[in-house]
């Protein structure tokens, strides 16, 4: 009975409100562990899938549970802030890469995960041009933040410089490696600390305390910048110096994002549970419905 209950509530949700992704990445950059995260969050699972003990839902053959990896791609329904979002969970292993470029033919948007200690890899690269070349719209989320040798800045410079996209900086970490504690969400101006329960579902929002006002203005500043450059009406404010307000930067980043101009960058640890309610925000936010897109074209 309550499968049908859900088939039904689905089938209502308006257009807008729906976001087909994907989550793509290299082999252990932490794909399927955030997709858990995301289902437990939303509160489509009620317990975290772990890949070692073999309880993840997204790998569910036999093969995948064995050795700890994903081999075919699958397809999970679940809701955020009245939002029906599709994931489809890719492979990371380079020779599943024909499994990837099929899901990414019938996404609208991707979730692309980098190791913040290893950066750009190998399959990073391959997934990122297959996107690109289907006009997918990307999030970044630079996962591991938690990792020993985690470098947040070094892993955006290192995206910045192989892919040459603008990129939209909206949170960066508060500490790093054993000390990783949240992360500072720059369009908001807001600490997000998660410090209440293990599992991560409550935080506690705060203001910027005073050792992070200097890097946190700075990026901000940067940010404010490259979305003001995506439109003319908020580039002549920006070079007027007038104020541009926060409801005019978000509509300009998700228009930017949509029209594959800027990809929004965030941060965190999925094993750890920290940072995943502001990537599924982003996921609401920027990433395109089904409306916002052109119709297919057809090959005959």
């Amino acid at each position: 009975m309550a499968q049908v209950i859900e088939v039904t509530k689905n089938r209502i949700v308006p257009l807008d409100k729906i976001r087909n992704i994907g989550i793509i990445a290299h082999i252990d950059a932490g794909k399927t562990t955030t997709t858990e995260r995301v289902l437990f969050y939303t509160g489509r699972t009620y317990k975290m899938g772990n890949i070692d003990e073999g309880t993840t839902v997204t790998d569910w053959m036999v093969q995948e549970r064995e050795r700890g990896i994903t081999i075919v791609s699958a397809a999970v329904t679940t809701f955020w802030r009245g939002t029906r979002i599709n994931i489809i969970d890719t492979p990371g292993h380079v020779d599943f890469t024909a499994e990837v470029e099929r899901a990414l033919r019938v996404l609208d948007g991707a979730i692309m995960v980098f190791d913040a200690e290893e950066g750009v890899q190998a399959q990073s690269e391959t997934v990122w041009h297959q996107a690109d070349k289907y006009g997918v719209p990307k999030l970044v989320f630079i996962n591991k933040m938690d990792k020993i040798g985690a470098n947040f800045g070094g892993t955006v410079k290192m995206i910045q410089d192989r892919f040459g996209k603008k990129l939209a900086v909206l949170t960066i970490p508060v500490g790093k490696e054993h000390d990783f504690k949240g992360v500072i969400s720059l369009l908001d101006e807001k600490m997000l600390v998660w410090d209440k329960d293990e599992q991560g579902v409550e935080y506690s929002v705060l203001n910027i305390p005073q050792e992070y006002q200097a890097q946190a203005k700075e990026y901000r500043a940067k940010l404010v910048e490259e979305i003001a450059g995506q439109d003319e009406k908020l580039t002549e404010k920006f070079l007027n110096n007038e104020e541009i307000s926060l409801e005019e930067l978000r509509q300009a980043l998700r228009k930017a994002v949509i029209a594959n101009q800027l990809v929004p960058i965030y941060c965190g640890s999925s094993l750890r549970n920290k940072g995943i309610q502001p990537l599924l925000d982003g996921v609401v936010d920027w990433l395109p419905s089904p409306l916002d897109l052109p119709p297919v074209k057809g090959v005959n």
